[in-house]
């Protein structure tokens, strides 16, 4: 008789996200996307990126909104590689903003998009400022979140830490118990099951009720070269390559990610930048509020009509 080991039941972040897998490379070098509204739409699409580590999921009740308030408007989900349900790759050192940059050009090349808004959280952002220095005319306009020329080395090694000490908890009870910790202090007025939600954006657990990131535990090796007290070069030429698109600035107020005299000269050199404060969160921006989106819809909107 033969028995067989039973598949582990759909990831519940991920019900409401059927992806399709697009080869972006190599035969193994396939991305997870979805896509909503109608790609002919004659309005500007919408390409999310998620953060380091991040999925698809972190962007899912934003883009359910950006939908709803313009049916037509086609908005893009992705994973980058080695995240969520993308194809890793095959060694640390292959992770970095250009092979990303690079595989989000593909992503677009292949939908026919010549020209998007794109959204980006984090090292997301970052991926957005290595696309306009490659080729800026893809860029309509960007929305920046907690991503700017510099990321905090702080931030980093709090993350790289916290993920690293989720990661080699054994129990479940316990792995439930270090991650409402852990994001408790990035969404201090949140509940435990709405962390606990959150939680599963970022991992999962197996048969054996063992605690497994849904990303790729190489990308946590890159962050090992960092300490708290480094200080990293900006790279500003990097954000001025956003000088031909509209842009749109987001910070959430407790972010360890973006420093505020960061995100402040940010703004000063792009004055026509839309900014917005998020108010009681931190990375990445959970996106689900009402006046969040709208802001959002209006900065479309407001280029759609050449306001700004």
């Amino acid at each position: 008789m033969l028995f067989r080991r039973p598949s582990p039941a759909p990831h519940p972040p991920f019900a409401a996200l059927p992806a399709t897998q697009l080869c972006v490379g190599p035969g193994e070098r396939m991305l997870a996307i979805n896509v909503r509204g109608t790609l002919a739409s004659p309005l500007l699409p919408v390409v999310c990126i998620p953060g380091y580590h991040r999925n698809m999921t972190d962007y899912a009740v934003f883009a359910s909104q950006l939908v709803a308030a313009n049916q037509d408007r086609p908005v893009v989900l992705l994973d980058l590689a080695g995240r969520g349900r993308s194809a890793p790759l095959r060694k640390a050192a292959d992770y970095s903003s250009l092979v990303d940059m690079e595989d989000v050009l593909a992503v677009i090349d292949a939908l026919g998009i010549f020209r998007a808004v794109f959204v980006g959280q984090g090292h997301g952002g970052q991926v957005i400022m290595a696309m306009a220095a490659q080729r800026p005319g893809a860029i309509a306009g960007a929305v920046l979140i907690d991503a700017g020329p510099v990321s905090d080395s702080r931030g980093l090694v709090r993350l790289r830490n916290n993920l690293r000490h989720i990661e080699g908890l054994g129990s479940a009870r316990l792995a439930r118990e270090a991650m409402r910790r852990v994001l408790a202090t990035d969404y201090p007025s949140a509940d435990e099951a709405t962390l606990d939600m959150l939680a599963q954006r970022a991992f999962r657990f197996d048969l054996r009720n063992r605690v497994t990131p849904l990303y790729d535990r190489k990308l946590i090796a890159r962050l090992d070269g960092f300490d708290f007290d480094d200080i990293f070069e900006p790279q500003w030429p990097l954000f001025d390559a956003l000088a031909s698109a509209e842009l749109m600035l987001m910070r959430t107020q407790l972010t360890d990610l973006l420093r505020r005299e960061t995100f402040e000269e940010m703004a000063r050199r792009r004055e026509d930048a839309v900014t917005l404060t998020i108010a009681g969160q931190g990375s990445p921006a959970l996106l689900d509020g009402a006046d969040t989106t709208k802001a959002v819809v209006d900065f479309l909107a407001g280029m759609e009509a050449g306001r700004h």
